[in-house]
């Protein structure tokens, strides 16, 4: 398939490629501080915006390898493509609202809501697709007015496939929204009405939960003339009313802090975000893959597993259905299959009461 430039840009855009960016640190060694000692001495902020401390490629101009890697390289999965089958998305809304304790719905993409008892928190909302040119595997067969409206809404960051204005305009008057900084803006111009920013480490709390905004590895970009990391990123660590502790990886590349994480929060349930993350020459500096993934599951030692980000778009080479097959193949090859948790689009996990 011959793309055009545009769709190159598309692509580039959400699934790992910058094309211009701040400069990282030079002098000081991230890797001899903490993760609260880096956050606190704001060694994430440039003077330009934001930088990754742990992966310098994001901080810098890659436009040359998403030319290679779109047009010149060999895609190794793509005899797989025949076996994708578009599955429509429907969520039994009733039984969701109806649970009284703490539950886990998958709905599309990196999109998840948590219920915790009398509150809905929903992540990464993008609930009609996003470029044309991108197919959508799991488009929504239920009527969206049906979902119990979000009290909150968190945003990992800024890419088109976890910020997606059409669905933030359906929550902005209704809802809190918990973002990194340098998103105020756009959430504002599709009406969103209270905004909370939070930097790493920064935590909101309502009285009856927690949500704290977590380092990772990662960066963002909107606009590749403006260029990225003018917002934050990250990931969430949500103590819920009910007691259990929930992460949420958002977008993420392995980096070596999962452990430091895990010292620190008891987490129930690790949700992590895997997909787009072949070809590894190109994506390993912005994704995740099922090795890796274990990896981090072990290191934070939480108690289970749930992968998102798979199943809805093909943003790398492998097919949309492969993530979940091959998390399963990495859980059972470390002897951890009982503690994943396999769901599929539009299925929720209850916690009992």
């Amino acid at each position: 398939m011959r793309l055009s430039f545009p769709s190159i840009i598309g692509i580039a855009l959400i699934a790992g490629a910058v094309f211009s960016g701040t400069k990282p640190p030079s002098s000081t060694r991230v890797s001899d501080m903490t993760l609260r000692e880096i956050a606190g001495r704001k060694l994430h902020h440039g003077n330009r915006g934001f930088i990754n401390p742990w992966n310098h490629h994001t901080n810098h101009g890659r436009l040359r390898e998403v030319i290679k890697w779109k047009l010149f390289s060999r895609n190794e999965f793509k005899h797989l493509y025949r076996y994708e089958k578009v599955r429509p998305v429907n969520i039994d809304w009733a039984s969701v609202s109806r649970h009284r304790g703490l539950s886990v719905t998958f709905i599309t993409h990196a999109t998840v809501m948590i219920k915790d008892k009398d509150a809905s928190i929903l992540i990464d909302p993008v609930l009609e697709g996003i470029f044309r040119t991108i197919k959508n595997f799991t488009p929504l067969a239920f009527d969206i007015s049906d979902m119990p409206n979000p009290d909150y809404v968190l945003i990992t960051h800024g890419h088109y496939d976890h910020l997606d204005a059409s669905s933030i305009r359906r929550f902005g008057q209704r809802s809190r929204f918990i973002t990194p900084p340098g998103y105020r803006k756009i959430l504002s111009e599709n009406g969103a009405e209270t905004v909370h920013e939070l930097d790493w480490f920064d935590s909101f709390s309502d009285g009856s939960r927690e949500i704290y905004l977590l380092p990772c590895s990662h960066w963002t970009m909107r606009n590749p003339l403006i260029g990225p990391n003018t917002a934050l990123w990250g990931s969430y660590l949500i103590r819920t009313s009910s007691g259990h502790v929930i992460y949420v990886s958002g977008d993420l590349a392995y980096f070596d802090r999962f452990e430091e994480i895990g010292r620190e929060f008891d987490i129930d349930l690790a949700i992590f975000n895997l997909g787009a993350y072949e070809p590894r020459w190109f994506m390993k500096h912005s994704h995740i893959n099922p090795e890796e993934t274990v990896r981090a599951f072990r290191e934070l030692g939480a108690k289970r597993l749930m992968v998102v980000h798979w199943g809805t778009f093909r943003l790398g080479d492998e097919p949309v259905y492969l993530p979940r097959q091959q998390i399963r193949e990495e859980m059972e090859r470390a002897g951890l299959s009982g503690r994943l948790v396999d769901i599929e689009h539009g299925q929720t996990l209850f916690f009992d009461e």
